[in-house]
């Protein structure tokens, strides 16, 4: 495989070589505990069936519910799932954590709520796709598949994407998919970068990966709409354009470099 040349941390350059675990799994988390009783065996079952070394980091970013004590309970019993508490800060800011911290030779980020299930996850992995550095789940294009998504909710992704596009990243159809990888080669180059701290930070990682001219590729994924969406149709709309900015802007000031 190989990389355009970059300034990468020395970690980067050791693990590369020899990391401890083919596959880290980082679930950011935020009052979940109605959804992870029901997702981590998911995982768990996920783990035990394969044949090679695999981490899952949980990210608590800070909840208020029961979250850290039910990843501390499967913790227990299954030792490579580990919690990770940096304080509350957003979504972007929790997956940073964990994406500096995990040690595989792949870093996956996951949702909590498995939309797409777990056993899409062989689809971003070698032998079925090869030679990248960044995969992007797509719930877009030939071989993805949506289910029961409201009309309106489609709607908005589009429009999301659409202004991913124009502002900041050209050329993929689903950038907001919550399910990505990362080869151990450029994690700690765009994610020691990353500013961002909300749910739009992956399109300042694809920015800086573009801007890299990293190889980024989209994986057609099966994905299933969950009723209990945590994001804001106006809200939300409002804060990705002031993100979109600000990534413009950090990139004017060199912050990127």
């Amino acid at each position: 495989m190989v990389f355009k040349k970059h300034a990468l941390s020395e970690r980067v350059t050791i693990n590369s070589q020899n990391p401890p675990f083919f596959l880290s799994i980082i679930i950011p988390a935020y009052n979940e505990e109605s959804r992870l009783p029901h997702t981590l065996p998911d995982v768990v079952e996920f783990v035990q069936a394969q044949d090679y070394g695999v981490e899952v980091l949980v990210v608590d970013d800070g909840s208020a519910d029961r979250t850290p004590a039910i990843v501390k309970e499967f913790s227990t019993k299954y030792p490579y799932i580990q919690l990770l508490q940096p304080g509350h800060g957003g979504k972007g800011h929790a997956i940073k954590a964990g994406m500096l911290q995990c040690k595989g030779e792949y870093a996956f980020l996951c949702d909590a709520d498995l939309a797409m299930p777990i056993t899409e996850l062989p689809k971003f992995l070698p032998p079925q796709k090869n030679g990248y550095q960044v995969a992007i789940g797509s719930r877009e294009g030939e071989g993805a598949v949506r289910y029961n998504e409201p009309a309106y909710r489609h709607l908005m992704g589009r429009v999301f994407n659409l202004l991913v596009k124009i502002m900041a990243v050209p050329g993929f159809e689903d950038t907001q998919c919550g399910f990505k990888c990362f080869h151990r080669a450029v994690i700690d180059d765009l994610f020691s970068k990353q500013t961002i701290k909300g749910f739009s930070f992956d399109v300042e990682v694809l920015y800086i990966a573009q801007k890299r001219n990293y190889k980024i590729v989209e994986v057609p994924i099966h994905w299933y709409y969950q009723t209990e969406s945590k994001v804001h149709p106006i809200k939300d709309t409002i804060r990705m354009v002031r993100d979109m900015l600000a990534v413009r802007r950090n990139d004017r000031l060199g912050l990127y470099e």
